[in-house]
C-alpha cells in the first residue's frame, strides 16, 4: 500500500498560522494555570472576524478575547477593527468521562 505525506508551509501573517497561534495560546494559558486543563478550541480568521470556537474544561477560566487581543498586537494587528465572538464551553461529560478512564491512564502511559 502506498503511503501519502501531506504538508502545509504558510507564511508569518497568514491567517492560518495567527489562528494556530491563538489557539496554542489559549492551550498555554490554561495549562499554566492548571495542569490538568483540557483544550479542544479551534479559531477561524476570515476578513476582519476572528471567532474561537469549541471545548475547555479547566479551574481557571482563559479570558480569550484578550488573548485574541494579545496575540494579534504581538503579530502587529490592531484589533480595533476586528470583530471577534467566542463559542467556548465545557467538554461534554461523555467525551470528559472517556478522557479520565481512557486506556492511556489506566495503563499509566
Amino acid at each position: 500500500m502506498r503511503k501519502f505525506y501531506t504538508a502545509e508551509a504558510v507564511t508569518e501573517g497568514h491567517p492560518d498560522k495567527l489562528c494556530d497561534q491563538i489557539a496554542d495560546t489559549i492551550l498555554d494559558v490554561c495549562l499554566k494555570n492548571d495542569e490538568n486543563s483540557r483544550v479542544a478550541c479551534e479559531v477561524l480568521a476570515t476578513k476582519g472576524n476572528i471567532i474561537v470556537a469549541g471545548e475547555i474544561t479547566s479551574t481557571y477560566e482563559p479570558d480569550v478575547f484578550g488573548v485574541v487581543r494579545k496575540v494579534l498586537s504581538e503579530v502587529g494587528v490592531s484589533s480595533k477593527e476586528i470583530h471577534m465572538d467566542t463559542f467556548v464551553h465545557q467538554q461534554s461529560p461523555d467525551i470528559a468521562e472517556a478522557e479520565e478512564n481512557s486506556k492511556e491512564k489506566r495503563e499509566g502511559l
